[in-house]
């Protein structure tokens, strides 16, 4: 986040009990949101609960001497930096309406439905979902285009959403830290002050083995059937045109992200593509969608697609499990999403800027006495900021700005730093449901962020892996020392 200019210097700095009070406010109200809500806590409840604590933040602050002025522009500041974020989302929701309209959607599950199989579906989903986010470096628009598509081919196999939703995020966020692409990646050696390409070396050595073991725990999970799924094949092909060029806005996507298109434009080109092919492949379906007779042909189908970029397709087919599969998308799906990342980034900028988050991390760093020490610490500040800040560039950019001076008091490597923040920061983003990737990704793939947080394995043995490398990584270079000297 782009530090604000403070127009008003603080008075005194806060305390130790001035920076837990919102932070213990927020814990308390969204346990509370979820245990009165569930799964519906996000569709305003947890709004709620940030606005009311960026408040209880702002009042600290004001007593702290800071100007209202000045926080004003640091929410305006703080929010402004996931307005990409939100177009990206709402771009996302346009994609599925018109994807769903033209049968790209039903194209790729078609085509799931005979290539894939139960027994190992869930490590495939992770493996293919890496591959091609290392060569976009984007976890967004993989599990925004592929992820969806898993998901409506595991909800036609009878498996798991949830665990088709940890794979695919999986695979997303290993290619995602893999890719030299990516924004996280660039924005964690910038940070850290390290080389590009030795941090993504670096990081292969975290993120492969927690892959691989990740990729076991999928393939334990398998479910071993004979699934026939020749109904529902000669049923999608009733409906559809079922094409290999209804796939053409996945190639166009794809192409787009490797030439380096902004992700909002790469998104957009591919949900207006969709719509042409829903013009040229399906214009039947396009026109009945547009529910105006009265209508010339040509009028009704850019109404039909008119109206899946805005409020998402509605299926009518007469098959309950195409109906579910196809009827979402649109802009306007994702609105309750925008909200909470809104409510999200005021708060956490609201944080940053009153020092409250120097103020939580500042003891920990302070304290620290062992090499060991200072990475658990890296890592679980990274997944604090996460949580408590809810935006994954923070939780990168905040924890390697206030450790880079440790690390160099200490002659540690500054890589080891942006491998740590990577492993941490970005990783742990969308298993928080408040968190603007947790949003975005329960969003984009139907499954509620508590629902695949158990179940996106890599996710949880990354931060984990770079604790353990680093220790052994630490007493090998010790040890060699030793043997020297």
């Amino acid at each position: 986040m782009t530090e604000v200019t403070r127009t008003t210097p603080l008075a005194s700095s806060p305390s130790l009990l001035d920076a837990v009070i919102p932070v213990a406010a927020l814990i308390i109200l969204l346990g509370a949101s979820y245990a009165f809500y569930g799964d519906k806590a996000a569709q305003g409840p947890n709004q709620i609960a940030l606005v009311f604590c960026a408040l209880i933040a702002a009042g600290i602050a004001a007593k702290n001497g800071l100007a209202w002025s000045a926080l004003r522009a640091a929410v305006v500041d703080g929010v402004s930096t996931g307005l990409s974020a939100i177009f990206i989302l709402l771009a996302v929701g346009a994609l599925i309406g018109t994807w769903a309209l033209s049968g790209t959607i039903v194209t790729m599950v078609y085509y799931g439905l005979q290539v894939l199989s139960p027994h190992y579906f869930y490590a495939s989903s992770a493996l293919i979902c890496g591959v091609v986010a290392v060569g976009i470096g984007s976890s967004w628009t993989v599990a925004g285009t592929i992820g969806i598509g898993l998901i409506g081919v595991a909800n036609n196999m009878g498996l798991s959403p949830a665990i088709t939703a940890g794979a695919v995020i999986s695979g997303a966020y290993f290619g995602d830290k893999a890719s030299p692409l990516s924004d996280t990646v660039n924005l964690a050696t910038a940070a850290a002050g390290s080389d590009l390409f030795a941090h993504i070396r670096k990081s292969l050595v975290t993120s492969v083995p927690a892959l691989a073991l990740a990729i076991i725990c999928f393939a334990l999970l398998g479910k071993p059937s004979d699934f026939d799924a020749s109904k529902l094949i000669a049923s999608l092909a009733q409906h559809f045109t079922v094409t290999p060029w209804s796939l053409l806005p996945i190639v166009l996507v794809f192409g787009l992200a490797v030439v380096r298109f902004p992700p909002f434009v790469t998104i957009f080109a591919g949900a207006l593509f969709g719509g042409v092919l829903a013009v040229v492949l399906n214009a039947r379906q396009t026109i009945a969608f547009a529910q105006s007779q009265s209508l010339p042909a040509p009028l009704a189908a850019i109404k039909g697609v008119w109206s899946a970029l805005a409020n998402g397709y509605l299926s009518n087919s007469g098959d309950a499990q195409i109906d579910v599969l196809l009827s979402r998308g649109g802009m306007e799906s994702m609105l309750n999403t925008v909200w909470l990342i809104l409510t999200a980034l005021a708060f956490g900028a609201v944080l940053e800027h009153a020092g409250l988050l120097n103020r939580l991390i500042a003891p920990v760093v302070s304290k620290i006495r062992s090499t060991g020490g200072i990475f658990v610490a890296v890592v679980a500040s990274c997944i604090g900021v996460n949580i408590i800040a809810s935006d994954q560039y923070i939780a990168v950019v905040l924890p390697a700005r206030m450790f880079r001076v440790e690390f160099d008091r200490r002659k540690l490597p500054t890589v080891a730093l942006s491998r740590a923040v990577g492993d941490s920061g970005s990783v742990t983003s969308p298993l928080i449901p408040w968190n603007s990737c947790g949003a975005y990704m329960a969003a984009a793939l139907g499954v509620p962020t508590f629902a695949y947080a158990g179940f996106a394995f890599f996710c949880l043995f990354n931060p984990l892996a770079t604790i353990v490398v680093a220790l052994l990584e630490f007493r090998a270079t010790t040890s060699t020392r030793s043997a020297t000297s």
